[in-house]
């Protein structure tokens, strides 16, 4: 059994609006993410998930009830760098998270701020870039790089403080199909590889094929939670929401209103040509 790493309970987040009327962005969530899950978040826009992520790692706090991260409060102010050790942040712009003229100054720089040996941080600096696949670009300045490979070069510097559990803010946002296939590919193996725990927040509905488990997430609560082939095998109820399902699970949603007899579970185009393979006209 694995043991939980986040556990959100009853958890409200109300944002006071320059008028003084407050806004919940989030509303009595209850969330536990265990070790080594990779946690899919979708919603609309305005639904609550980056309120969410940024809870895990306490750069938000509870208005109301508690988030426990590694068995701290996020309230605990004592205990904030030992949470965010555990639990690293990427967000949707890579340029606002390279801070250095050199990549791999830009990955030493967490560490180096924790007070970490020289030694220690040039080892660091080349595992996690190797981990990323981003070694041999760690005299490259930044700036010069693409888009995937900045959220790489991000990625590792979470990597480089030693995080157990990396919460991705729509990292794949602003890329190209490209650099949003690098960086999906990078997570999916430093999770299988590593036990990385992951909590992925995302609009492509390919992408989240690809967790343990979905979370939906509408006017600021968790509305459903299930496998992707039970969030996405429900298209009525994602329509209801106002959300989308990958295209295969589309087609097959339409081809069994026409009759066709297709398995249930189908998410990626794989699945779809091999359920159509062994589909017999009569």
């Amino acid at each position: 059994m694995q043991e939980p790493l986040i556990v959100m309970q009853d958890v409200s987040h109300v944002f006071q609006a320059d008028d003084g009327v407050g806004k919940a962005a989030l509303s009595h969530v209850d969330l536990t993410v265990k070790r080594g899950e990779f946690v899919t978040v979708l919603g609309r826009n305005g639904s609550g998930k980056s309120t969410l992520a940024r809870h895990c790692n306490a750069l938000l706090l509870p208005t109301s009830g508690h988030c426990v991260v590694a068995g701290m409060d996020t309230r605990e102010e004592k205990d904030l760098w030992k949470i965010r050790s555990h639990v690293g942040m990427v967000f949707q712009n890579p340029d606002n998270q390279l801070v250095a003229a050199v990549v791999e100054d830009d990955v030493a720089f967490g560490p180096e701020n924790l007070g970490v040996p020289p030694q220690e941080i040039r080892s660091r600096v080349h595992e996690s870039l190797e981990a990323v696949g981003m070694e041999h670009f760690r005299h490259c300045a930044p700036h010069l790089l693409s888009g995937g490979q900045k959220q790489r070069v991000a990625i590792a510097g979470a990597l480089a403080m030693q995080t157990e559990c990396l919460v991705l803010d729509e990292p794949t946002a602003m890329l190209d199909p490209q650099g949003r296939a690098e960086v999906l590919r990078t997570v999916c193996r430093l999770h299988e590889e590593r036990g990385l725990t992951v909590v992925y927040i995302t609009h492509f509905m390919e992408e989240a094929t690809v967790a343990d488990r979905i979370v939906v997430m509408d006017q600021g609560q968790i509305c459903r939670a299930g496998t992707p082939k039970e969030i996405f095998g429900d298209v009525k109820s994602m329509d209801e929401l106002g959300l989308s399902v990958p295209l295969a699970a589309r087609v097959a949603f339409d081809l069994r209103r026409k009759g066709v007899k297709l398995p249930a579970g189908i998410l990626t185009d794989t699945d779809l040509v091999q359920a159509l393979e062994g589909y017999h006209v009569h």
